[in-house]
C-alpha cells in the first residue's frame, strides 16, 4: 500500500479522517470532482445529501478501480458543499457511512470541506475530487 495515514501527537483526533497522509507510490491519480450522477448522467438524490455524498463516493470508487486502485490509495479529499452550515454535517456522515459499508471499507484519509454557494447545477448539493497514489 503506498499511503500510510496518521493522527500525530499534538494534533486532533477526528474519527472521519486522519491529519495526515505519507505517500510512497510512483503513480499519482487526480479524480475529477464527483457529483450525484449515476452512469447515464442522471442526478441521484436530488435534495438528499446523504444520497448524493454516498453516489459521489460510488463513483469515487469506479474512477480508482479503472486506475488499479481503491480508498486504500486516496491521499486526500475534497468535498464542495452547496451552503454548507454545521446542521450538514449529519447527513454528510451518514452518505459517507453508507458508501463506506456498501464498499466495505472505512475512508479516512485527509479532507477538506469547503462551503460553496453553488455547484455546477443547482440539483448538485456536493462535489467531492480525491487524489490517490498507487505503487
Amino acid at each position: 500500500m503506498a499511503i500510510t495515514l496518521k493522527n500525530p501527537e499534538g494534533l486532533p483526533k477526528i474519527d472521519v479522517y486522519r491529519q495526515v497522509a505519507i505517500a510512497s507510490g510512483s503513480k499519482l491519480v487526480f479524480i475529477a470532482g464527483q457529483v450525484a450522477w449515476d452512469a447515464e448522467g442522471v442526478t441521484v438524490g436530488e435534495g438528499d445529501l446523504a444520497a448524493q455524498v454516498e453516489q459521489c463516493y460510488l463513483n469515487i470508487a469506479t474512477a480508482l478501480t479503472e486506475a488499479g486502485g481503491s480508498f486504500d490509495d486516496v491521499a486526500k479529499l475534497t468535498f464542495y458543499v452547496v451552503d454548507w452550515t454545521a446542521d450538514k454535517m449529519p447527513p454528510l456522515l451518514e452518505g459517507l457511512s453508507r458508501a463506506a459499508a456498501k464498499l466495505g471499507m472505512t475512508p479516512v484519509p485527509p479532507a477538506t470541506l469547503i462551503g460553496v454557494a453553488a455547484l455546477d447545477i443547482p440539483e448538485h448539493l456536493v462535489e467531492i475530487e480525491a487524489t490517490a497514489v498507487l505503487d
